[in-house]
């Protein structure tokens, strides 16, 4: 039973800035910060921890299927159990895929949750529900674009809530958002309720291609294996969206940030130093002039043995970026990996996943596990992979569309990978029925899974957000999944 309702915590208001500063600042307005309420901002969280915590939520935008990865189940029939076997790992009576052969010697750093589920089937849905840590989709909610309506994302919150640590923002999203092949941009990544003044800082830095899918260039597929002439595609840091107040005109045109620095940095520090701007603008201004943002963006400029290691693909990428972020001071990293709903295995399943989709996964994550371990970093960092939903139980095809079989949208159950931030390795928390299709033992929710997340950050657990008319919502729907621990 929830205690008697707490007073909830006050969200600062928005500060207004003049077209004139804007111009002036520039970047800084791109990246999302204001600048007076940077010490506002410090305020929130209540009694945070005093070890500076962070979390990479690693997003697999059109649903992995548990029994092709990480809960195969080979005594079921073929129709269900599908091609892939098991393959025992690190940690005795853990087995899981064995295309993931790297993470699989990793198992003492991480944990599963085999039983989380939620009501939807569908896409948009399925997205808002993962992505905002809410089962119940928020009112008017319209599948086909985001509204101010909907619930805000994790990240959101997190930007809402969690203080900013060296004058980074504190939540971020990259590569890119989530856009589906229609060009349909996919509810639920948003700050949506909570004001456009919260919204996460989008750093996008992967191009869009309707017929593309995976980590480019290395492993790029179409799911329906369609001939068509490769267009290069380029990974670059960033361009980035602009916050509220600040569109139109020129000022709406993306900019290349490294560009955008070098072009602007003895302006800003000439007028910072001239008296210009007040202590917390300098501290934005910092952002843009510190070589740690710097590096932290520029992947291709990477060790090479580094990039090795990771893989030099979208995926690679995108996750040595999330680390460097969060050594630079960034509280929660959301990484899409796969735009276009790249996990959407309905035909071709095996082969995509074999040979496209779980090889640069596996190598990626295993890399961002091996750097954060050894760097003293994996305690205070907690890792959480997921995507939508699930898949069916049962392998299907689908012949008008594909030449060889995978499986359906399935709510119900999925597995999510968690790893460090406090989470014992080696667990299996819950589990999933014979055929993967239901939970069997300790089921968990989106709500378990954002409230893991947020304790992580230090959020207190009286917590509250504020819509634009004032109305308190608790952040917490749910307590941390506690098995994990």
């Amino acid at each position: 039973m929830r205690n008697p309702r707490p007073q909830p915590t006050e969200v600062p208001a928005h500060p207004q800035f003049t077209r004139r500063f804007a111009l002036q600042a520039g970047a800084v307005g791109l990246l999302g910060l204001g600048t007076d309420h940077l010490s506002a901002l410090r305020a929130l969280g209540g009694s945070a921890p005093s070890k500076a915590r962070a979390v990479i939520y690693i997003f697999l935008s059109g649903g992995l299927a548990q029994q092709d990865s990480f809960d195969l189940k080979p005594d079921a029939p073929e129709t269900i159990r599908g091609e892939f076997r098991p393959i025992a790992s690190s940690v005795p009576g853990v087995s899981i895929c064995e295309h993931l052969p790297l993470l699989a010697q990793r198992a003492q750093l991480w944990s599963l949750v085999r039983s989380l589920t939620h009501p939807s089937n569908d896409h948009s849905a399925g997205h808002m529900i993962m992505l905002s840590g809410q089962s119940t989709l928020p009112l008017g909610f319209d599948p086909n674009r985001p509204r101010t309506t909907d619930w805000p994302s994790v990240a959101a919150v997190a930007r809402a809530q969690v203080p900013a640590r060296h004058n980074m923002p504190p939540a971020v999203v990259l590569p890119e958002k989530l856009v589906h092949n229609t060009g349909r941009v996919i509810p639920g990544q948003f700050a949506g309720k909570l004001g456009e003044r919260f919204e996460p800082w989008f750093i996008e830095a992967s191009p869009f291609d309707p017929t593309a899918y995976g980590a480019y260039p290395e492993y790029e597929f179409d799911h329906q294996d369609r001939k068509r002439a490769p267009k290069p595609k380029h990974f670059e840091a960033p361009s980035l969206t602009l916050p509220e107040g600040f569109g139109g005109g020129r000022l709406a045109r993306r900019l290349d940030l490294l560009r955008h620095i070098d072009r602007q940095r003895a302006g800003l520090e000439q007028s910072a130093t001239a008296g210009q701007f007040d202590r917390h603008r300098q501290g934005a201004i910092a952002l843009l002039t510190d070589a740690r943002v710097r590096r932290a963006l520029d992947v291709a400029g990477a060790d090479p043995k580094a990039l090795d290691r990771y893989g030099r693909n979208a995926f690679g990428w995108s996750l040595l970026m999330a680390r460097r972020l969060v050594e630079s001071g960034v509280s929660l990293v959301q990484v899409n990996l796969g735009n276009n709903e790249t996990w959407d295995t309905h035909g071709n399943a095996f082969p995509h996943l074999k040979e496209k989709l779980l090889p640069p996964t596996d190598r990626a994550l295993s890399a961002l596990l091996d750097d954060l371990h050894g760097a003293g970093l994996l305690e205070s960092t907690l890792i959480v992979m997921a995507g939508e939903f699930g898949r069916t139980p049962r392998v299907s095809t689908l012949p008008q569309a594909y030449k060889l079989p995978g499986r359906d949208h399935w709510g119900h159950v999925q597995t999510v990978f968690f790893a460090g931030g406090g989470v014992a390795g080696g667990r299996v928390v819950g589990s999933s029925d014979k055929i993967a299709g239901y939970p069997a033992s300790d089921p968990q929710t989106p709500e378990q899974m954002a409230a893991t997340i947020y304790r992580t950050l230090g959020i207190p657990p009286a917590a509250a957000w504020h819509d634009e008319e004032d109305r308190p919502h608790y952040v917490y729907r749910g307590e941390p999944i506690a098995g994990l621990f």
